[in-house]
């Protein structure tokens, strides 16, 4: 794990937060430092710009409840309108209310109204007093069952759990991603040291074989042999210290510090080891069976389908209640005076809730309803496409998850055989070094034995990152995060 130099200030004063690791930037130190993989995905879910743009849609997702709850706030109005001409009064109008909208689709208010003068509406006409009123308004047709603002609620709830969905689905991608570029960064570390053992180990041989041929043990032309070979090997290694850095500076760019600025991995870190012989896992039946059942509870793709299916429901919840006619009844008991100053003491008696009222309603019907009935049938064909959209993303899911599940079989199987091949390339290596010793053998063959050594062995390593990425791949099909055991 990377640690700080001593004595080095800290950056923007408490990073990096407890308990996560700090990359320090391109300075010489002593020895190496191992940057893990649980470090990098620490940084990336933490730091990185798409995780932090990921993290931002629930929260959106939240506002959209809260505009919609917002349906169902109260609302206070208040109206005056007056005329006086040529000194004259003719009148003075002055309505205030609030209104109340209740869930069941109801609205309850409670208002005061003042009508006075010669020339005012009679309808608008009061006592000088005023006239108070409570009433309540309720659908009993259309907006019963459901109206807009319940399905807008409801639709803002199942978006959080589209947003949720997304969320996941765009960090688990950018994990993967990270993943596989950090095992790509080990393999470039992995080859670069390979070669640079296999070109170390031509110049040690090049120097021995020019002092046997000045003892006269060897012809001329096998110290040129040995230097071409050396000089083949620098060129390969020069290749591979380039791709070592440039997969390090790819790896640099998941790396971001609390202050939204780029870190930079330092030359002296090192990727931790590729997955050995003892992590070479197999795969039973039973645990693929159980990956896509859990994939098909939690796979993010799956959640956003189901959450779709969700907000078409409400919708269609409203499209149906759309054929039913607008009838509302309206009932508003009255008083004479301010609300807390009557004229008279309000009493609930029937005599007077016969006397003092004021009651509406009214009626509305489309004759033909083929708007209404248009839109539930572009309803019905969103919810099927969406349905299909559910059982093809099933499909692929589990698809997904059986073939990483064979992939990572047979890669298990390719490293255990090329393992085998190490080995025998080794014994061969050993055997010609030991001809060579005696004589009995050329450099040529030695060189060429070399060769098949260090080609295994890479393909070997370049096995281990693959299995290493699998394991991530097929826990992403899975619906999980690739960093996860």
């Amino acid at each position: 794990m990377l640690v700080s130099l001593p004595g080095r200030a800290q950056v923007a004063g408490n990073w990096p937060p407890a308990g996560m690791p700090e990359v320090v930037e391109s300075r010489p130190v002593d020895s190496a430092q191992i940057f893990t993989l649980p470090d990098l995905l620490t940084y990336v879910a933490l730091r990185h710009p798409v995780a932090r743009k990921a993290g931002l849609l629930p929260e959106r997702a939240l506002q959209e409840v809260r505009y919609a709850r917002g349906l169902f706030d109260p609302t206070a109005t208040s109206k005056y309108y007056g005329k006086t001409f040529s000194g004259k009064e003719y009148f003075h109008d002055w309505d205030a209310q609030l209104r109340i909208p209740v869930w069941y689709g109801l609205d309850v208010k409670a208002g005061f109204d003042r009508g006075v003068g010669p020339y005012i509406n009679p309808e608008s006409s009061t006592s000088p007093a005023g006239l108070s009123y409570v009433g309540i308004s309720v659908p009993l047709g259309q907006g019963l069952l459901m109206d807009e603002r319940r399905a807008a609620v409801r639709q803002a709830q199942a978006l959080q759990g589209l947003a949720e969905a997304e969320r996941r689905s765009a960090l688990n991608k950018l994990l993967l991603q990270a993943t596989k570029d950090y095992w790509d960064w080990s393999l470039s570390y992995q080859r670069l040291q390979l070669l640079t053992q296999n070109t170390d180990l031509a110049l040690i041989r090049l120097q021995a074989i020019r002092q046997r041929v000045q003892l006269g043990d060897l012809a001329a032309i096998d110290s040129v042999e040995a230097l071409t070979e050396l000089q083949n090997r620098q060129a390969v290694l020069s290749q591979a210290r380039v791709q070592f850095r440039n997969a390090t500076l790819l790896l640099s760019n998941y790396l971001w510090d609390e202050l939204q600025q780029p870190r930079e991995l330092p030359a002296t870190a090192r990727p931790q080891l590729l997955p050995g012989p003892t992590e070479w896992r197999p795969l039973s039946a039973d645990s693929v069976w159980a990956l896509a059942q859990v994939a098909g509870q939690v796979h993010p793709e799956l959640q956003k389908n189901q959450a779709k299916l969700n907000q078409l429901g409400v919708e269609r919840r409203v499209l149906a209640n759309k054929l039913l006619p607008k009838l509302s009844v309206e009932y508003n008991l009255l008083q004479a005076g301010q609300p807390f100053n009557p004229e008279k003491p309000a009493s609930l008696s029937g005599t007077y809730l016969e006397n003092n009222y004021k009651l509406g309603l009214s009626f509305a019907y489309p004759l033909l309803l083929r708007q209404e009935r248009a839109k539930i049938q572009l309803n019905r064909l969103k919810l099927q496409e969406t349905q299909l959209d559910l059982q093809q993303n099933t499909r692929d899911i589990q698809t997904g998850v059986q073939t990483a599940a064979n992939d990572w079989e047979a890669l298990r199987e390719q490293l255990a055989l090329q393992e085998q091949v190490v080995r025998n390339a080794s014994r061969l290596r050993e055997g010609e070094q030991t001809r060579f010793e005696n004589g009995e053998s050329s450099v040529f063959l030695l060189n060429s034995r070399e060769a098949s050594l260090v080609l295994a062995r890479v393909k070997l390593a370049e096995l281990q990152a693959k299995y290493a990425q699998t394991q991530a791949t097929l826990r992403w099909a899975a619906g999980g995060a690739p960093g996860q055991p």
